[in-house]
């Protein structure tokens, strides 16, 4: 008996405990567990992105590489395209110093004797002037860094030529007069500054100019030659009388005995005496100025036809004027007004006042004077 009301004992209590009481809440589930992602491969979804940010990042990398030498080549390109631009230009214009100044100078010159002396003197400062906007324009030229060696030698030789011309320019009067050996001499002399430029265009500016041309890996592109001076006779003053006035030096009448000269004290503007170089002299009333230059005979003779030149270079021009004195005594000063027209006002202006030498006169230092102005109104 006992045995079965165990079993009814355990069956209730069973029953009683599957039961819920009324009102109770019923039992809580227990939540699912969330999977671990420690050493568990991602989902596709995932990789997939994770892949496509790599590639993008790589074709990013490229893309920027890419771009980087393209650059580098344009720049290189631009850099070796500026090299032979400035060859260019250097040599258009040394050919043109060549065709455009020296030929027709050199032509000018030979047998000038045969030809009107004011037209030979006209040519040769027009010739001048252009040797002159020349070299402004070899200045001005856009330079690469590695071709400024070779930009400072070719302005210096454009400079040189410049120089010679207006040497010879200022002789040329002189020397197709009576008695110009002395201004023979001087032009001979002249010659050197045109050798010059040509030594120092085919010794360093032509082979610096190679010299970048192939560090840049250029080939094939030659520099234009240049010679000014056409033959060495022109640096002998016999040879260069015999050429200018048909006769050489040595034949030349024989220097006049005596003591003979002419002496510079002193050139004025109105009340203004003008100071020479460096000092900068302020000049008023106008662009038409009239100078008076005091001239001295400091010879032992009087002198006849005392030929007396202003020139006066403003803006890149020049303005000149001369008068000749009639006759000059021993000892005696006397003045002379020469006015010059169309000088430009406000800019910086050379002014050159020279006496020509006389018959016999060995020593031309003291007949020219320099001086530095700015004319105003």
């Amino acid at each position: 008996m006992s045995f079965f009301e165990d079993g009814e004992e355990t069956a209730q209590r069973s029953a009683s405990a599957g039961a819920p009481e009324q009102g109770a809440a019923p039992p809580r589930r227990p939540r699912p567990r969330r999977p671990q992602r420690s050493g568990r491969p991602l989902p596709a979804d995932q990789h997939t992105l994770m892949v496509r940010r790599r590639v993008a990042a790589g074709a990013a990398v490229v893309a920027l590489i890419v771009i980087v030498l393209i650059i580098n080549g344009c720049l290189k390109s631009q850099r070796v395209q500026s090299l032979k631009d400035y060859n260019h230009n250097v040599g258009v214009i040394a050919t043109e110093s060549d065709e455009q100044v020296s030929a027709p100078l050199f032509s000018t010159l030979s047998g000038a004797s045969g030809k009107s002396a004011l037209n030979v003197e006209e040519q040769v400062d027009q010739l001048r002037i252009e040797a002159q906007n020349l070299a402004n324009r070899a200045d001005g030229l856009s330079v690469p860094g590695e071709m400024a060696s070779a930009q400072r030698n070719f302005t210096l030789a454009m400079n040189l030529r410049e120089e010679g011309l207006t040497k010879i320019a200022g002789q040329l009067p002189s020397a197709l007069g009576a008695n110009g050996k002395q201004a023979i001499t001087y032009i001979a002399g002249a010659m050197q500054t045109f050798l010059a430029s040509d030594v120092l265009y085919s010794q360093r500016v032509a082979p610096l100019i190679q010299q970048e041309l192939a560090g840049a890996g250029v080939s094939g592109v030659s520099t234009a030659a240049s010679s000014f001076l056409p033959n060495l006779g022109w640096l002998e003053p016999n040879t260069v009388s015999a050429r200018i006035t048909g006769q050489s030096a040595s034949s030349s009448q024989p220097p006049v005995t005596g003591n003979h000269g002419s002496a510079l004290k002193g050139t004025s503007v109105g009340s203004n005496t003008l100071e020479s170089e460096p000092t900068l002299n302020h000049i008023t009333g106008g662009s038409s100025p009239t100078f008076t230059v005091m001239v001295e005979n400091s010879g032992e003779f009087p002198e006849t036809n005392v030929k007396v030149t202003v020139t006066v270079t403003a803006g890149g021009k020049q303005f000149k004027a001369s008068h000749a004195i009639e006759k000059t005594e021993p000892g005696k000063t006397v003045s002379v007004d020469i006015p010059v027209a169309g000088v430009p006002l406000g800019v910086a202006s050379k002014i050159e006042t020279y006496i020509e030498g006389v018959p016999g006169e060995n020593d031309l230092e003291n007949n020219k004077g320099t001086y530095l102005a700015v004319f105003e109104q």
